[in-house]
């Protein structure tokens, strides 16, 4: 076995804390190297551990989580960082992801689920999958105004037919592995696309860029 997924569990309720060490030590690759109960320690916790990944809660005392994540992003740049969130702040969820987010999960997310969007952030992709992050994704684009659509237009006119296609499946929560089964493409091949595609719309990852799509009504 290779070295272990390090993470962080930041979140200001001991259970809710307890409940996701638990799931995430059932996996042997993980390890869940300090837990924060808010966002101050969370910062420093994942600078002291060096952590891969650090899940983060939203609202926290000190220093609530849409604070901390670009202080994390400044001080702890290689952790990436999934934010915990519910259905109802859907408006710092996308504040969240425009600040560098890896991605977010729901606080009632399956075990088997948690442990999947670990191992995608550790291994730097987004995760954006799942039926229930893709229906909140949809209801914080269909809030976007109309500047931010025609802004989202433009920056994808940029790309080629094959690189709308394959942020058109980004958009969607495909995988490199889903959307190249969908293109007919290689896995290798969709991984490039997507490098190409984030480089061209300036966006830092995979959630930013399906963000974009949304925008743009792909």
């Amino acid at each position: 076995m290779g070295q272990r997924i390090r993470v962080v569990i930041a979140d200001d309720e001991p259970l809710i804390r307890a409940g996701i060490r638990m799931i995430l030590t059932s996996d042997p690759e993980i390890e869940v190297v300090a837990e924060a109960a808010d966002g101050r320690a969370a910062v420093d916790e994942a600078r002291a551990h060096a952590a891969d990944v650090v899940l983060l809660d939203i609202q926290m005392p000190v220093l609530d989580g849409l604070l901390a994540l670009p202080e994390l992003r400044r001080t702890a740049p290689s952790a990436r960082v999934i934010v915990l969130t519910t259905f109802g702040e859907r408006e710092n969820v996308l504040r969240a992801l425009e600040h560098g987010g890896a991605g977010f999960l729901l606080k009632d997310t399956a075990p088997a689920e948690l442990i999947r969007a670990v191992r995608a952030a550790a291994a730097g992709d987004a995760y954006l999958s799942p039926a229930a992050t893709r229906h909140v994704v949809e209801r914080l684009a269909s809030g976007r105004e109309a500047a931010r659509a025609e802004e989202a237009r433009g920056r994808v006119a940029a790309l080629s037919e094959r690189e709308r296609d394959v942020l058109a499946l980004l958009g969607e929560g495909l995988s490199n592995a889903d959307a190249g089964r969908r293109l007919h493409m290689s896995e290798a091949t969709v991984k490039t696309y997507v490098s190409r595609i984030l480089a061209k719309l300036g966006c830092e990852n995979r959630v930013q860029a399906a963000l974009l799509a949304r925008d743009a009504g792909l």
